[in-house]
């Protein structure tokens, strides 16, 4: 029966797989199968703070939930605007999204929000 060798990562190494853990879509589980260790191995390295990747350093995920910037301004009176002919409208924004407004609207307030979307 052939013996098992201990196999010793240097702190680099340790270092970089534990990185890899960071990146969007990729599990702990895929990153150890990719270097033939246990799970286990990888989240006490994940706990040891020389080896923990820094969260500064990540990606953010675009799937992420982030807050958004929000202004609360005293009410004020206007005149509704006159629907579009359609009664709505579409835009598309920068990467890829579209807003679709139906009904009435303020055409100032959809001019902020463009505004803040588009930041």
């Amino acid at each position: 029966m052939a013996r098992r060798t201990k196999r010793l990562w240097t702190d680099e190494e340790k270092r970089s797989i534990c990185f890899q853990t960071t990146a969007p879509g990729v599990s702990v589980a895929q990153v150890a199968r990719r270097y033939a260790v246990n799970a286990n191995l990888i989240f006490k390295w994940l706990r040891d703070p020389r080896f923990a990747p820094d969260p500064a350093s990540a990606l953010p995920r675009p799937e992420e939930a982030r807050f958004l910037p929000v202004e609360i301004v005293a009410e004020t009176r206007s005149t509704v605007a006159a629907p579009a002919a359609e009664n709505h409208i579409e835009i598309e924004l920068a990467g890829g999204h579209r807003m679709r407004i139906s009904g009435g609207y303020d055409p100032e307030a959809l001019a902020r929000l463009i505004r803040g979307l588009s930041v």
